[in-house]
């Protein structure tokens, strides 16, 4: 009988294992030397590795720049093989838009590769967290055997604080911080030779955003300044990259005031969450994906938001 269910075990084990390998990081040219990795839509699990993010990198001609590094070290690994399919050029910089644990988990394989790791000064907000440690706990348990007891947290070699150009092969990477939003760490990269900016998860293609515990009204005002750009191409954390930069900005923007409207509103009148949630018009945004995994946690955390901002 034991032998039994140890042979059952093992067969989900390398079930999910051969689950994992179906999403592999295949990196797609959006524009020329400029490179595009699509994680799936849908929350991080063992079975998809944590490939739940985007990734991007950039070919020079003295180096490699990469946005963002992944989920999971054996997906950066992916990212690193891709990345020597189409050049031998050694990566330089990994530079981080946020440090969310679907964005800098394979942090740890650049690191080791030589690349220097750049962020804003603000991540060691997060970096020196419960929320952190936490998270990482979690995660060894939840995303084993892609995030184990290895895998661990790289903080940044250069913090930034103000905005900073990056010049690599002559090609200039303009990185400015857009937060306090999605997170109080967030930055975007322009590279205004391409009309590529790589927005990280201030934009959530074609699904439901996390909004988790962010401060929506500021995040709306970083969108805000984000149409600004004369972008040809967007970049974003989660989805498909854009080439319609102003519908895409402004979908992510109209479900954060949505939210802050409806809750605020309910907040107001001090209308139980449950009756608020249960009265909201979601009709524009339920068929998008994740809706519902990600509307009603965020629907909450804005409704307290509203809450607290009312006072």
């Amino acid at each position: 009988m034991m032998l039994r269910s140890w042979l059952l075990l093992g067969g989900l084990f390398w079930a999910v294992c051969a689950a994992a390998w179906a999403q592999v990081p295949k990196a797609e040219e959006v524009v020329p030397g400029v490179w595009f990795v699509q994680g799936v839509s849908a929350l991080g699990s063992a079975a998809n590795r944590n490939f739940i993010s985007n990734a991007a990198f950039v070919v020079t001609n003295d180096g490699v720049v990469v946005i963002d590094a992944l989920g999971s070290p054996p997906l950066a690994q992916e990212l690193l093989a891709e990345i020597r399919r189409v050049t031998d050029k050694p990566v330089r910089q990994v530079i981080v838009t946020h440090y969310h644990a679907d964005h800098v988990y394979g942090l740890q394989t650049f690191k080791a590769a030589g690349a220097e790791v750049i962020a804003h000064a603000r991540s060691a907000e997060y970096l020196q967290s419960d929320t952190a440690r936490l998270r990482l706990e979690a995660s060894r348990e939840d995303l084993f055997p892609w995030v184990d007891e290895t895998t661990h947290l790289v903080p940044p070699d250069r913090r930034l604080t103000g905005p900073v150009t990056l010049t690599l092969g002559g090609l200039r990477f303009e990185i400015s911080h857009a937060g306090p939003a999605h997170t109080p760490e967030d930055i975007v990269v322009w590279v205004p030779e391409k009309r590529v900016l790589f927005v990280g998860d201030l934009v959530f293609r074609g699904r439901i955003p996390f909004v988790g515990l962010a401060d929506s009204g500021a995040w709306v005002q970083a969108l805000d300044r984000l149409l600004a750009y004369d972008a040809a191409l967007i970049v974003p954390g989660h989805g498909a990259v854009s080439a319609q930069a102003r519908e895409d900005l402004q979908l992510t923007r109209d479900y954060l005031l949505h939210l802050r409207n409806s809750m605020g509103k309910a907040a107001a009148d001090l209308e139980p969450f449950e009756d608020a949630y249960a009265h909201t018009d979601w009709s524009r945004f339920e068929h998008l994906p994740l809706f519902r995994a990600a509307n009603r946690i965020n629907a909450y955390n804005t409704y307290l938001l509203m809450e607290r901002q009312g006072r």
